[in-house]
């Protein structure tokens, strides 16, 4: 009988690998240590939820073989890539943009949640290093015998993305909370000021990671 659920066997090898990669540094990681500087363990949850559908995103493209298929282009490898450091250096503009604010009497409104959920899901999106390490992980715990292929890696994609955004949701808490702490010390304008101009410089070294990696077939 054909199963989308690996047997415990497969199983848990999986969930320790994916742990494993998922406690390892990384761009989502930063990213979200980043919103955590710039706005309070709020927006870091959030955003590890933004990535966390980004991250399901590619899992449903990858099982429905679109990203191997734009993955094969060079072209539209480079242009993903770039269009993602783009971005990236954009938020650091924002950020830095709002950290002068804060600085003034009459501070900016911070970005809304919606927006910063939106901001982690299109980062991810953008990020063809996702669509690469999902093609080239995934189809290891997969067994065609067992049933559709496409099934079992949604599956397989979904527990890994658990796995990555509870560990990301309690980087933002951590993060967060010494933020919070911090600041109740500081009480300043100056110090708010100094968190996003912080978290902008952590997006301008996420868009150098993105526009300089070196591609890695699966």
């Amino acid at each position: 009988m054909s199963s989308f659920v690996p047997p415990l066997a497969t199983l848990v090898p999986f969930m320790l690998a994916a742990l494993t990669l998922n406690l390892t540094p990384g761009a989502d990681m930063t990213y979200v240590i980043a919103r955590s500087v710039g706005q309070g363990r709020a927006a870091g949850v959030v955003s590890a939820f933004g990535i966390s559908a980004g991250s399901l995103g590619h899992s449903i493209l990858a099982a429905i073989g679109l990203s191997a298929l734009v993955l094969q282009s060079e072209t539209a490898f480079l242009i993903i890539k770039f269009a993602g450091a783009g971005y990236l250096l954009y938020l650091a503009w924002k950020a830095w943009r709002a950290g002068d604010q804060a600085a003034t009497a009459t501070p900016r409104p911070a970005a809304s949640l919606g927006r910063i959920f939106g901001e982690g899901a299109l980062t991810n999106l953008l990020n063809p290093k996702v669509a690469l390490f999902i093609l080239a992980f995934l189809p290891l715990f997969v067994d065609p015998s067992r049933g559709s292929v496409a099934g079992q890696i949604l599956f397989l994609g979904l527990l890994f993305n658990i796995s990555g955004t509870t560990v990301n949701v309690l980087v933002a808490c951590f993060v967060g909370w010494l933020v919070s702490a911090a600041r109740k010390r500081a009480r300043s304008r100056s110090f708010a000021s100094i968190m996003r101009r912080v978290s902008a410089l952590v997006f301008v070294c996420l868009a150098a990671q993105f526009a300089l990696g070196h591609r890695i077939r699966p």
